[in-house]
C-alpha cells in the first residue's frame, strides 16, 4: 500500500508555515511505503490565512508540480494527526495517490458532470449558502452510495474553498483561480476508492424519547399527545414560575431528532442506542424559542409529525466513549483478522514507535469535527485528536472544525465525521 504523505505547521507568516509543510511532505515522499507520485491534495487552513488563500495555493501548487488537483477549505481550527490548531495561523496538507480516473474535483462553477460515476464525495460548503439542506440532499443523490462526508467552512473572515482540477483549472471554470466563496465544492470518488466512514455524537439524553404528534414547521406543538412545552418543563424539571433558572436550563438543552422518513423503514427504531448514546440517525438541533400561546417549543429545523424527539445535553464522557467506539469499529473492519507472526510483531512495534504501518490497510483519513467540540470540550489542548490517535492508531490525517458536519445526506451539529481511506492494491496505482 501507499500511505498518504501529510504535514502541518503554524507560523505568523504563511510563507514560513508553507516551507515547513513542504519540507515534511518531501521527506515523507522519499520514504518507502509513502506515495511518491500523488496528484490530489487536501488543503485546510485556519482563518488567519484566509486573506492569503490565493497566494498560498499558487505557491504550494508551484512547489508540488506533480499535484494537479486541490481541494479544501478554511476553519477557525484545523486538525492533523494528534494535533489541533485553534485560533492560530496554521495549515495542513495531505497528498493522495489515487488514479486520476477514480476521482474528480468539482466546484460551483464546474459542477460534477455526467461523465464521471461518483460513488461518494468529500464536500466543503459555504455556510451562507441558501437552501443548504436541499443542496446537500441533491449532491448526495448524484452519488451511487448516497454518501457525502465533509462540513461547512467556519471562519471569522472569508469562507474560502479550494477547488483546482488538472493543470490549474477545472474544465469549465475558465481562468478561475481555484479559490472560491459560496456554494459547494469538493472531490467525488469512484467506486474503486474504498473508504470507511463513521459519525460520532457528543450528546446524551436527559429524558425519555418522545413522539411528535403535532407540529407546524419548526414549532413542536405536541409530544405524545401533550403540549410540547409542558412535556419539556416536566422532562427538564423546571418551571416558568422561576424564569431565570428555567432560561439557563433551556439554553443548555438541545433536542435530538429522528425524522419520520428515517423511521418508516423500522417502526421499532428508537433515537437511542442501548448504551444511551445517540446513533447517526439522530440530528441534534438547538431550541430557539417557546410558543406560550400554543404551548409549543421551537427548534432550529423543520419537524414533521411522526418524528422522534429527545431532550439532550452535550456530555464529555459520552463524546469520549462514542469517539473511541467509532475508531474501534473502523479498526475492526480494516485490520486483518488473522495476521502472520511477523506482521503482528511489526504492527506492535509500529504502535510503540508511533509510526503507521502498511498492514493496517489505512492509507489516510479525514476528520471533520464541530467547532463546539475540540480540545476544550474533551479536556485539554488537542485532546480530541489525541484520543483518535490512541483509539485508531497512527494514521496520516487532516481535517477541520466545521460550522456543521456532513455525513450521508444530513447536516449534523456537535458531531465528528471520521473517514478512513483504505489502501489501494498496488496494481490499481
Amino acid at each position: 500500500m501507499k500511505l498518504f504523505p501529510y504535514a502541518h505547521a503554524t507560523h505568523p507568516q504563511w510563507q514560513m508555515a508553507a516551507a515547513l509543510v513542504l519540507a515534511q511532505l518531501r521527506a515523507q515522499m522519499a520514504l518507502h511505503g509513502y506515495a511518491s507520485a500523488p496528484t490530489l491534495a487536501l488543503l485546510y487552513i485556519t482563518d488567519h490565512y484566509a486573506s492569503a488563500a490565493q497566494e498560498m495555493l499558487e505557491h504550494l501548487s508551484a512547489e508540488l508540480p506533480l499535484v494537479t488537483d486541490w481541494s479544501g477549505t478554511v476553519g477557525v481550527g484545523i486538525v492533523s494527526n494528534n494535533v489541533e490548531y485553534w485560533d492560530e495561523p496554521a495549515l495542513a496538507v495531505m497528498l493522495l495517490e489515487i488514479p486520476g480516473e477514480q476521482y474528480r474535483v468539482f466546484s460551483g462553477v464546474a459542477p460534477l458532470g455526467l461523465g464521471f460515476e461518483a460513488h461518494t464525495a468529500l464536500v466543503h460548503v459555504d455556510p451562507a449558502t441558501a437552501d443548504l439542506g436541499e443542496l446537500i440532499e441533491e449532491m448526495a443523490q448524484r452519488t451511487d452510495a448516497g454518501y457525502l462526508f465533509g462540513g461547512l467552512a467556519s471562519s471569522r473572515g472569508p469562507a474560502v474553498q479550494f477547488a483546482v482540477g488538472g493543470n490549474g483549472n477545472i474544465s469549465g471554470q475558465g481562468a478561475a483561480s481555484g479559490v472560491f466563496s459560496g456554494g459547494l465544492s469538493g472531490v467525488a470518488f469512484g467506486p474503486d476508492v474504498l473508504m470507511v466512514s463513521r459519525v460520532t455524537q457528543g450528546c446524551m439524553p436527559v429524558a425519555a424519547v418522545r413522539h411528535v404528534t403535532e407540529a407546524d414547521q419548526n414549532v413542536v406543538i405536541a409530544l405524545d399527545g401533550e403540549p410540547a412545552l409542558d412535556v419539556m418543563l416536566r422532562d427538564l424539571s423546571i418551571s416558568l414560575e422561576q424564569p431565570q433558572q428555567a432560561l439557563e436550563v433551556v439554553r443548555a438543552t438541545l433536542v435530538g431528532l429522528v425524522s419520520a422518513q428515517d423511521l418508516q423503514h423500522d417502526v421499532h427504531r428508537t433515537a437511542l442506542r442501548q448504551t444511551g448514546n445517540f446513533g447517526e440517525d439522530v440530528l441534534v438541533r438547538h431550541i430557539v424559542g417557546l410558543d406560550p400561546g400554543r404551548r409549543g417549543v421551537a427548534v432550529s429545523d423543520r419537524v414533521a409529525v411522526g418524528a422522534q424527539l429527545v431532550f439532550c445535553r452535550r456530555n464529555v464522557q459520552a463524546a469520549r466513549a462514542d469517539l473511541t467506539r467509532i475508531c474501534a469499529e473502523i479498526r475492526e473492519e480494516l485490520e486483518p483478522q488473522e495476521q502472520e507472526l511477523e506482521t503482528a510483531h511489526a504492527l506492535q512495534a509500529s504502535a510503540l514507535e508511533s509510526a503507521p504501518h502498511p498492514a493496517r490497510q489505512m492509507a489516510g483519513a479525514v476528520y471533520v469535527s464541530c467547532t463546539g467540540r475540540g480540545g476544550q470540550h474533551f479536556g485539554g489542548p488537542s485532546a480530541e485528536m489525541q484520543l483518535v490517535r490512541r483509539a485508531l492508531g497512527d494514521v496520516p490525517m487532516v481535517g477541520f472544525f466545521a460550522g456543521g458536519e456532513i455525513a450521508h445526506n444530513h447536516l449534523y451539529g456537535y458531531t465528528g465525521v471520521l473517514t478512513v481511506f483504505m489502501a489501494l492494491p498496488e496494481a490499481a496505482l
